[in-house]
């Protein structure tokens, strides 16, 4: 029997080649890393308070949804300090996106523009940032919808009448300026005969929140109305009418979580908060920081997830908006676990 022809030789030697080139290539390939997941940090006003919680639970499911690393990195305190000193430091580990609901814009804006500048991108959300280098701002529901519910809500309680205070967070807090200045004008337009007749303002401290609104009711002993504007101060300002036995003489309304204003709204020292979907608003952020990181354009309106069909946005303020305020009452408080 013959041995192999040089021809038959020829082929096998090259189809061996062809063989162990490609099981290189196969091994080359195999080693290749794998992407990095966009990398998230979210910068709340504060940590540890349930808003921002029920926030960070939202932004962590649509981050596991979205292949998103996200992280929470919130100050102690709402000195903007800290969060200047926080931003720095997420510049320094080269996140892909910061998301930031700032204490005070300008106090903001200058780092901001150190993170433009080193090419990573800057949203805000909860609260805007006007005037500096952020990209895009996730509104919770617009200033009007926020403002004209809260008046409304109280005036409903007081006849559209008497006198009223409010307990705010952070002077320099931009939404809550901006639903006071909405409550300004249209109690004056619509409701002539109430009077607004003091501002206090507490940081994010609950405790303080209570002391302020007591302050206000001794101060202004005719007064009928109290308005917690951020999540802590509306159970604060409800906690300071129970604790002064006011409960029907002195009406409270507030922008408060869902779990924190229950006790409130079923003693009725509380009538109503005045919300939105809050961990909504976490998913919503991370939908909206993945896009932006990936050179996705928004569109007028955008399909983020089947609890979020129609998600608008407005390309001139470059405002992406989570809906309509929700009306929370002691019906349908336990629809939220938050």
């Amino acid at each position: 029997m013959r041995g192999p022809t040089k021809t038959f030789r020829l082929v096998a030697t090259l189809l061996l080649g062809a063989a162990l080139a490609l099981g290189g290539c196969s091994d080359q390939l195999g080693s290749a890393p794998a992407p990095q997941p966009t990398r998230v940090a979210f910068v709340p006003k504060i940590r540890d308070i349930p808003y921002f919680e029920a926030m960070n639970t939202g932004g962590l499911e649509a981050a596991k949804q979205l292949g998103v690393e996200w992280t929470t990195v919130g100050p102690a305190t709402v000195d903007p300090a800290a969060q200047v000193r926080i931003l720095r430091d997420l510049i320094a580990k080269k996140v892909d996106v910061i998301v930031v609901a700032p204490n005070d814009p300008a106090a903001l804006a200058q780092v901001i523009g150190e993170a433009r500048a080193k090419g990573i991108h800057v949203l805000t959300s909860d609260t805007d940032a006007p005037g500096t280098q952020r990209e895009v701002f996730v509104n919770q529901a617009s200033a009007e919808g926020i403002g004209t519910a809260l008046t409304d809500a109280l005036m409903a309680k007081t006849g559209g009448a008497g006198k009223y205070a409010i307990v705010s967070c952070g002077p320099a807090a931009a939404n809550l300026n901006a639903w006071i200045a909405v409550q300004k004008a249209y109690s004056a337009k619509r409701y002539p005969k109430a009077q607004l007749a003091e501002i206090a303002y507490a940081g994010e401290d609950q405790a303080n929140a209570t002391s302020l609104a007591k302050e206000l009711m001794a101060r202004h002993p005719d007064l009928t109305g109290l308005i917690g504007e951020c999540t802590t101060s509306a159970p604060a300002v409800a906690q300071a009418v129970r604790d002064g036995q006011k409960i029907g003489q002195v009406f409270t309304v507030g922008v408060g979580t869902p779990q924190a204003i229950k006790p409130y709204l079923l003693d009725g020292s509380a009538s109503l908060s005045v919300l939105w979907n809050v961990e909504s608003l976490g998913y919503l952020t991370a939908w909206t920081a993945k896009q932006v990181a990936d050179g996705k354009p928004l569109s007028p309106v955008n399909k983020v997830s089947l609890e979020l069909p129609a998600v608008k946005y407005d390309a001139a303020s470059k405002t992406v908006l989570l809906g309509d305020p929700l009306l929370i009452t002691a019906d349908n408080v336990d629809q939220f676990k938050y």
